[in-house]
């Protein structure tokens, strides 16, 4: 491979590896400072990835539609795309919230599981909302006419990493915070946390919300980039269990950890494709699967011998220039 297509795969690698850890910024809000067991991260990923589409796509005009569905087309600029998945997947996540946040963890995560596949089959299954299973394509990109394509991934990179370092300069701020120690309490101790005063379940809520906010930014951030989305993207294997491994891998409850993860777990996901292409062709033809169990077995191996994480947990948070 010569040395511009080294440099290019690499570009690629970072700029997956930067969206998976706003992915993972969201779910350390939600788990590693708040406790919420939230396995329906696809949910939101797809919510926010088919919002931003729709916002920033214009509607299907002349022979395309009558091959295209769409609920709308706004035509918005790319900030807006990013806006509009924040917020409806805050609204969605507060919706979420009522039932779900008064139930323990492990009903929380059944039911966030569920409504996320719900989600995606709804995509899937009206085609009238965003095309169906076809899904959408020609998503624009930000600046892509002024830079071309030549080069056009350093921007989006730039762009990417910019977001990506503004949510964690956020999250940092409000973590470092009293907002965040109330978290922190209720992830410890939610009778105590109540019994000192705190609305355990607003507390809750505001996590919920925020963190799939988050998440939604990074649906957008994906649906920009590989400029065509489908249902069949957002599965539960890749939209949110990949994303666990990512956070357990860094450090829950520990944001430079959660990006940690992310770049680590993505690099050792792309090098197993690698791989795959030395392995004879008998086993090459099981090399997804292969994949998923290398993962899988790595996941195994953080918990029983480095369950905090490569980081760890943050003792001290009160300042937000401490480390």
């Amino acid at each position: 491979m010569e040395l511009g297509g080294v440099i290019a795969y690499i570009v690629s690698l970072v700029i997956m590896a930067s969206i998976y850890a706003v992915f993972c910024l969201g779910l350390n809000i939600q788990w590693g400072y708040t406790g919420l067991f939230n396995i329906g991260i696809a949910g939101f990923f797809c919510i926010g990835a088919y919002t931003s589409a729709m916002v920033t796509m214009p509607m299907p005009g002349g022979v395309l539609a009558k091959y295209v569905h769409q609920l709308f087309g706004l035509n918005l600029p790319f900030v807006f795309g990013l806006l509009g998945a924040a917020l409806v997947c805050g609204l969605v996540a507060l919706i979420i919230g009522v039932p779900t946040l008064r139930l323990n963890e492990d009903y929380l995560a059944i039911a966030t599981l569920g409504i996320a596949e719900t989600f995606r089959l709804i995509f899937n299954n009206e085609r009238w909302l965003a095309n169906g299973p076809q899904g959408l394509m020609g998503l624009p990109q930000p600046l892509h006419k002024l830079i071309g394509e030549r080069h056009y991934d350093f921007v989006y990179l730039g762009i990417v990493l910019a977001v990506m370092l503004l949510i964690y300069l956020l999250i940092e701020r409000g973590i470092r915070s009293p907002w965040g120690r109330v978290l922190r309490a209720i992830r410890e101790d939610e009778i105590s946390a109540a019994a000192s005063g705190k609305n355990v379940f607003r507390f809750k809520m505001q996590s919920l919300v925020f963190g799939s906010m988050v998440m939604g930014v990074g649906g957008a951030l994906y649906a920009h980039y590989t400029k065509a989305i489908s249902p069949d993207v957002f599965t539960p294997l890749y939209g949110t269990f990949i994303i666990w491994v990512m956070l357990m891998a860094g450090g829950s409850g520990n944001n430079k950890g959660a990006i940690l993860g992310a770049y680590a777990i993505w690099g050792i996901w792309i090098g197993s494709d690698f791989l795959m292409d030395m392995l004879p062709a008998v086993i090459r033809d099981k090399g997804p699967y292969l994949r998923f169990l290398v993962v899988g077995v790595l996941l195994e191996v953080i918990l029983v011998y480095r369950p905090q994480g490569i980081l760890g947990e943050e003792k001290k948070v009160s300042k937000l220039m401490d480390s």
